[in-house]
């Protein structure tokens, strides 16, 4: 093995495959947050991709593995649902003509049906890893008969990046994190807080993240202004990642409006800052916020259930009090300083099936 030594174990020249868009579309993937973790602590990596374009994406991802096959002995692939799953899929194949061990990361909420519908392709896939991992105890679940075994690595943060207010008489200032997607129903955040504006004049509602051009954004900004709260509306677009958590303090409760989920980084981040959070009882949410202890959980697309819930918070003050300390502590289960070890034990384990780092 030409890995370098170092504390704990060897490291093994690292191939990461997957989405690392922050600079064309300020979607942070979780691989991004992983090549800097590993770049720190002084692992060699090659990374792919960088282009937008799903086709130019896959091709380079392709490239990258086959022309590099010589600069790294270990690869780590972000699995997606949908078209998405073909990259994985093709590079997979690709890795295992070369010889090369992979290790797996399932993402998505609809993998699980994807997997239904396509049972052998996923197979196939999973079946030639190393080591499959997953963000959540949900998908874990979800995907086990698909694959020998699934370790549950959940996603992280640094929560000592986020200031952690204690909240308990709140204000109504609402704040939503995703990208601009149908899955996520951004339009039912606007609807919540139109169902809040008569009794509470003062309401707002900041909603933060890149346009995916599905149409949302603009259904968004339409149903605002049917709903004649365009004025209550801010629409900042996608931040720099600095800018998140004074945005976040700035709020007092986060909205998590999305249809279809599994662990996502940017409730783990509100968890952090402390915010009340309201959220959909969908996917992996479940696994992650525990209802009436660090949220309160409603059922997808009602934005009744949404609005009674808000109304709750904001006349509790000591429920709002338990939810905003009880998620803080949750999000410390989920920090780096601790997961980024675990990543290397995988990284090492899957390139040296000898290595005993567990």
């Amino acid at each position: 093995m030409t890995g370098e030594k170092i504390s704990g174990g060897v490291q093994p020249p690292l191939l990461l495959i997957g989405n690392f868009l922050t600079e064309s579309i300020g979607t942070r993937h979780v691989s991004e947050d992983l090549a800097v973790r590993l770049r720190q602590r002084g692992w060699r990596l090659i990374t792919a991709s960088t282009h937008r374009g799903r086709v130019r994406r896959a091709i380079d991802m392709l490239l990258t593995t086959m022309r590099r096959r010589k600069e790294y002995e270990v690869a780590h692939i972000e699995v997606y649902s949908g078209l998405a799953f073909g990259w994985a899929e093709a590079v997979g194949w690709l890795l295992r003509r070369l010889g090369k061990p992979y290790l797996l990361t399932l993402h998505g909420g609809n993998l699980p049906d994807f997997a239904r519908h396509a049972p052998r392709r996923v197979c196939r896939l999973l079946g030639g890893a190393a080591i499959v991992t997953a963000p959540s105890g949900y998908l874990s679940e979800r995907m086990k008969n698909y694959a020998r075994e699934i370790i549950t690595v959940p996603n992280a943060i640094d929560p000592r990046g986020y200031r952690h207010r204690q909240r308990s008489r709140l204000a109504p200032k609402l704040i939503w994190l995703r990208a601009f997607d149908h899955i996520y129903n951004p339009a039912l955040a606007v609807e919540v807080t139109a169902m809040l504006a008569a009794e509470y004049p003062e309401i707002s509602l900041t909603m933060i993240g890149p346009d995916k051009l599905d149409g949302s954004l603009e259904m968004t900004r339409r149903t605002a202004a049917r709903l004649d709260i365009s004025s209550r509306v801010r629409l900042p677009g996608r931040v720099a990642k600095a800018e998140l958590p004074p945005m976040l303090d700035r709020a007092d409760i986060f909205l998590n409006t999305t249809s279809v989920d599994n662990n996502p980084v940017s409730v783990i981040e509100a968890m952090a800052s402390g915010l009340c959070i309201v959220s959909t009882a969908v996917g992996g949410i479940p696994w992650l916020l525990e209802d009436e202890r660090t949220a309160l959980l409603v059922p997808p697309g009602d934005a009744p259930a949404m609005a009674a819930a808000i109304r709750r918070l904001l006349n509790d003050p000591e429920l709002a009090l338990n939810l905003s300390r009880e998620a803080r502590r949750e999000a410390e289960k989920y920090d780096w300083e601790q997961i980024i070890e675990f990543w290397e034990q995988l990284i090492r384990s899957s390139a040296n099936p000898g290595f005993s780092g567990f």
